[in-house]
């Protein structure tokens, strides 16, 4: 999984799994582009100001000209990685058209986008790795009880990947996706707080899987939604 030079975009890379993607990816020398929404969110990154890092003030990534800003600016650009994204837990009853489209638009939609730029950058670079983030609600839809609008618009991430895999095959280009359950980050502990964490899978091994599937080592591997559950 050697990335020396390469170039990657990591949206989400301020996050808590980006973070461990991004700290795996510069492990391994990789030049990260890492679009953020607020200003807060690059001040504190842990690695803000590292030489291969290039922190990007790129807005909402469901918006198109957002997006090729980012992207216009990676040349050549190696993988694409899409952890971005948002959460809301909510029955259908109390979820209107608004909540719904906020969930697609921040889960789908910025994939969506994100990927369709990323294979116009690779297709002139001659290939390259995609990786989304699905859900195991998007595996399993009964799990997605009480939080549909999500686990929708993460079904839908799961079929982008695996059309899209179909689609670009022939340019080089492998697109997968990870499939999570509940992530062991401090935000998930604080809300369920009773849960065993134990049982979580932890950011680290989950970046270690989107890592072989965004690496050259991965020569093989696309359509995969790939299920990373730790023991739950």
């Amino acid at each position: 999984m050697d990335f020396d030079g390469r170039n990657v975009v990591v949206t989400g890379g301020t996050g808590a799994l980006g973070g461990a993607v991004v700290t795996a990816l510069l492990e391994r020398g990789a030049v990260c582009h890492l679009p953020y929404i607020a200003a807060a969110e690059a001040e504190d990154f842990r690695h803000r100001g590292h030489a291969r890092v290039r922190l990007l003030a790129a807005g909402t990534l469901a918006d198109e000209a957002a997006v090729a800003a980012v992207y216009d600016g990676v040349a050549p650009l190696w993988a694409s990685i899409h952890i971005a994204g948002g959460f809301a837990m909510a029955s259908v009853a109390d979820t209107g058209r608004a909540a719904l489209m906020a969930q697609l638009e921040m889960n789908l939609v910025s994939a969506f986008l994100c990927c369709r730029a990323a294979v116009a950058a690779m297709r002139q670079s001659g290939g390259g790795r995609i990786v989304n983030i699905a859900a195991r609600p998007a595996l399993e839809p009964r799990l997605g009880a009480g939080m549909v609008a999500y686990t929708v618009s993460k079904a839908g991430v799961a079929a982008l990947t695996q059309a899209l895999a179909q689609e670009v095959v022939g340019d080089g280009i492998l697109v997968n996706a990870v499939a999570p359950s509940i992530l062991d980050t401090p935000a998930n502990r604080r809300d369920m707080p009773k849960a065993d964490v134990a049982l979580w899978p932890k950011v680290e091994e989950v970046a270690a899987a989107i890592l072989f599937l965004a690496s050259p080592g991965n020569a093989v591997t696309r359509g995969a939604i790939v299920p990373v559950y730790g023991k739950s």
